[in-house]
Formats: structure tokens, C-alpha cells, sequence
């Protein structure tokens, strides 16, 4: 008797290479003990087919209680597990997981959650209610499921920088910008398997503060020489066929690969004249839902390189999207002409005048808003400690962001005055604030001077007749009222502040 589960070449059940031939098992054993044996095993067998499909159905039950957000990470660990373990293998079925109601339905959530202006269509969160979600969300599917899908054109306009420029930011639809979510939603797991350590923007569990650690620890361990690179209007030149190719070596679904690229040659709207199109060959929109995820799928090729190029030996990077250091005991200048040439091979340019290489131990370096350096002790002249804290030109942003709000207020009450400030302040604050790694005492204390002051300005400003002691108690009375966030304590401990 063989069949699945049982024995075919007389082994005993032992496998091959089992302690008895198949003459001992003969010998050994009677037909009825045989025939026994078989018995029990077609009975086992049909047990464990029957708990198998117990055990399926019961699953399927719970698939069906899971939420929308549950059942995207369900399906995104597998897909992260099989992209882990095969590095070489292309995931072929993707595009109709980016249609399903579930993943639609997350990514409206995943991107009403991240707020953001309308798009050229005008259309906001509260309109698609309005006129209904489900309607919204049936109509972007069947036009996903039917490879109708076009994007549409997206809105540039351009945000103030703190050297007195502008950075250009595209704004797509809602309808653009779920679709992207719920593409990236699918397609993220893979590419989070093969990207690099270094690297820490836009990532799932990572972040800054987790970047400017890293580069803290590497400083305690000697590596103290830094190059400081910028690059040059990355997302606007970003080259739409390496990066596509780069994408089809982990996906070969042509309709995803498609999608990407209609996204990434969507038109573009500045100032009621439209650009780009079809024709345009380099550029992600900065501010597009699925642009951070394109933009480290390229720039995973320079963490790769520092981590595998006998030129980098010695060397580490730390990224942050398109910011990023090199840092070493010595950097020696093959190091650089090696970044540079493999920076212009892929299209890429560095900005000149942010860039440099330096001692850290001789001048301070700033990365991310902080600023980290070497100063020297107290208590010891010979020696010196690594201090890591909020860097002047991030304070000076948020004072001058604060004094022009407060001209825009300076007509509205003071409960709304303090939520503006509150708002402004507990972001701040929760960014500079990495307990263990930065040290913010010295900045909060400033800051608690700057609105004792500016707050006594801006009430004195609200009439012409004030009260000098009134209006000097502005800060105090609204903190002790209002809740003010009080910045010397705020996200402090409270075995810190004893």
C-alpha cells in the first residue's frame, strides 16, 4: 500500500537510511500488524486534513473580524518575509492588491491623516464625505481594476526656506494621493527589506532622532572626521529610467511599473500654466504620497556602495532622504572624488555650498537641526565632551515663526493664541528632545526669555492704554490659565526636573 503519508520503500517509516531494511520490516512485522499500522496512519491523516480545514476556516473567520489597517500589515509582513528571504526573487501579482477595498480604504485614512491642501480639482476631505466616501472609494477601484486610471495634474507651488529661497512642492489630488498610499502600502514591504541600515527617512519605525543617535554613537567611537553632502534639487532630478529599472529588479508587474511611471510624468500646474507630461524624463514631485519611498529605492545604491566599496573602507554613511554624512577616523580624498563620480553617474549633483568636510573636533557640524561638537570641560582643560543640542538657525526658524504668528493674532483671544503656541511648541520641543542623546536646557531656557518677552510685547500692543505689570505677567498668567506649554519642563521627566 503507498500513498501520501505512508511509506513506499518498505523503511519501517523510518526514511531513508532508518535502522531496518525492508526485509527486517517484513520479518518483524505480521500482515495484521501491517495493515494496522495502516489503518492508524489513514486515520491520522484524515485527522490532520480535517484540523487542517478547522484551522483554515478558523482563520478565514478571523480575516473577516480583522481591520482594514490589520489585514494591510498582515499582508505586508508576508510579503517583507518573502522579500528577506528570496533577495533575488521579482514579485510578479501585486497591481490587484493595490485595488482591493481594504487597502483603498487604509490608504484614505493612512492619507486623510496626514491632512495636506487640495489639489487642482479643489477637492477636500470634507467635500468627498460630503458627497460620499464610498462612492468615492467604488470609483477609484473600478478605475484601478479596469486600468482606466489616469492621474491627474499636479498643483506646484512654492514654500519659503530658511536661506530666503524657495523649495518647489507638488500637491496631487486626495484621488492621486490615495492611490499612491495604497500603492506604496503594497509595494514598501519589499524594498524596506533590501534598504540599508543607514539610511533613516521616510521609513516605517525610523526617524531623525534615531538618525542623529547614530551618528552620535559613531562620533564616540572615534569617527570624527565628517563630510557634509547635499545634494542638488534631488527630487527634481531624479532620472525616470534608472529608477524604473531599479524598480523592475524586485517587481515585474508591468501594471505597477506603469502606475509609477504615469505618477511620475504626471503634468504639472504652476501659476495656471501647465508643464512636463509625457516628455519629461527626470523629477519626482516633492510632496507626492509615494516620492520618498522612489526617492530611497535610488539613493539605496550609494548606501550600498559605502557599505561594500574598498574605497569606503572605514567609512559609514548615515542618510536622511537626501541629506546625508560620511563618517570616518580619515576621510581621505578618494573617498569624495569616488562619491562624486558615483553621484554623477546616476545623474545626481552636489550642492557646492553645502557641502564640506571637516573635524568635528575642531568645528561643529549641523545635521537635521541639531548641532554636534566637541567642547571643552569644566573641570578638566585637556579634555573635551561631545554636546549635542538644537542648532541656532532651528531656534531662530521657530522665534521667527512664532513672532509672525503673533502679529497675525495679535486681534484674536487668548485661548486661541496659546492652542497656535502650544501647537508650535510641543512639535518643537518633542523633536529636539531625545532623551539620552541631545541636550536641550540651554535652548529651552532661551526660549522661556524669548515668549516672557514677546508675550509682554504682543499684549502691550493690544491697547493703547496697558497696565506695565499686566502685561509683564502675560506668560506666567496664560501658563497658569491657559496652559501654556511651559518650555523649560515641557517633555521633562520628573525625576529630571527634581
Amino acid at each position: 500500500m503507498s500513498g501520501k503519508g505512508f511509506p513506499v520503500n518498505g523503511d519501517g517509516g523510518k526514511g531513508v537510511g532508518g535502522a531496518h531494511s525492508s526485509e527486517d520490516f517484513r520479518d518483524n512485522t505480521t500482515l495484521e500488524e501491517q495493515r494496522g499500522s495502516a489503518m492508524k496512519s489513514t486515520f491520522k491523516e484524515r485527522r490532520i486534513f480535517s484540523l487542517a480545514n478547522e484551522s483554515s476556516q478558523e482563520k478565514k473567520r478571523k480575516k473577516s473580524e480583522m481591520t482594514d489597517d490589520e489585514r494591510v500589515r498582515d499582508f505586508q509582513r508576508k510579503l517583507y518575509r518573502k522579500a528577506k528571504q528570496e533577495p533575488e526573487f521579482r514579485f510578479y501579482v501585486l497591481y490587484d492588491k493595490i485595488g482591493h477595498s481594504h487597502f483603498l480604504r487604509e490608504a484614505y485614512r493612512r492619507v486623510k491623516a496626514n491632512r495636506g491642501a487640495p489639489g487642482v480639482d479643489g477637492m477636500t476631505f470634507e467635500q468627498i464625505e460630503e458627497e460620499g466616501l464610498n462612492e468615492f472609494l467604488a470609483e477609484l477601484q473600478k478605475e484601478l481594476q479596469e486600468q482606466t486610471y489616469k492621474p491627474q495634474p499636479v498643483r506646484r507651488v512654492h514654500i519659503p526656506k530658511a536661506n530666503g529661497g524657495t523649495r518647489p512642492l507638488g500637491i496631487p489630488t486626495i484621488r492621486d494621493r490615495v492611490a499612491q498610499m495604497s500603492c506604496k502600502l503594497v509595494i514598501e514591504p519589499i524594498f524596506e527589506a533590501d534598504f540599508d541600515d543607514a539610511s533613516y527617512g521616510f521609513r516605517p519605525k525610523r526617524s531623525a532622532s534615531d538618525a542623529v543617535a547614530a551618528i552620535k554613537e559613531k562620533l564616540k567611537e572615534g569617527k570624527t572626521e565628517v563630510f557634509d553632502a547635499d545634494l542638488s534639487k534631488y527630487f527634481d532630478t531624479i532620472p525616470h529610467a534608472k529608477l524604473l529599472k531599479l524598480i523592475a529588479m524586485r517587481i515585474s508587474d508591468i501594471h505597477v511599473i506603469h502606475l509609477i511611471k504615469l505618477w511620475l510624468k504626471a503634468p504639472v500646474i504652476e501659476d495656471g500654466k501647465m508643464s512636463g507630461g509625457k516628455k519629461t524624463k527626470v523629477g519626482t514631485p516633492q510632496g507626492g504620497v509615494i516620492s520618498p519611498l522612489l526617492a530611497n529605492i535610488y539613493l539605496n545604491l550609494v548606501d550600498k556602495l559605502v557599505r561594500s566599496h574598498k574605497a569606503f573602507y572605514g567609512v559609514e554613511i548615515i542618510r536622511y532622504a537626501d541629506d546625508f554624512v560620511l563618517m570616518g577616523s580619515k576621510i581621505e580624498k578618494g573617498v569624495i572624488s569616488t562619491m562624486t563620480s558615483l553621484l554623477k553617474r546616476m545623474g545626481l549633483d552636489l550642492n557646492e555650498n553645502k557641502t564640506r568636510l571637516l573635524q568635528v573636533r575642531d568645528e561643529p557640524v549641523d545635521f537635521l537641526g541639531f548641532t554636534f561638537h566637541f567642547r571643552n570641560s569644566r573641570y578638566a582643560e585637556d579634555e573635551k565632551y561631545l554636546s549635542v543640542h538644537p542648532s541656532k538657525k532651528a531656534f531662530q526658524n521657530l522665534v521667527t515663526g512664532i513672532r509672525e504668528e503673533l502679529i497675525m493674532y495679535r486681534n484674536r483671544n487668548s485661548t486661541d493664541t496659546v492652542r497656535m503656541l502650544n501647537y508650535k511648541l510641543r512639535g518643537w520641543l518633542n523633536y529636539f528632545t531625545i532623551e539620552g542623546v541631545s541636550y536641550s536646557g540651554v535652548t529651552r531656557r532661551k526660549l522661556h526669555m524669548y515668549l516672557r518677552d514677546r508675550l509682554f510685547r504682543h499684549q502691550k500692543r493690544k491697547s493703547q492704554r496697558y497696565r506695565y505689570a499686566h502685561c509683564r505677567g502675560t506668560f506666567r498668567r496664560w501658563v497658569e490659565k491657559y496652559g501654556l506649554v511651559n518650555p523649560e519642563i515641557y517633555g521633562i521627566p520628573d525625576t529630571a526636573k527634581a
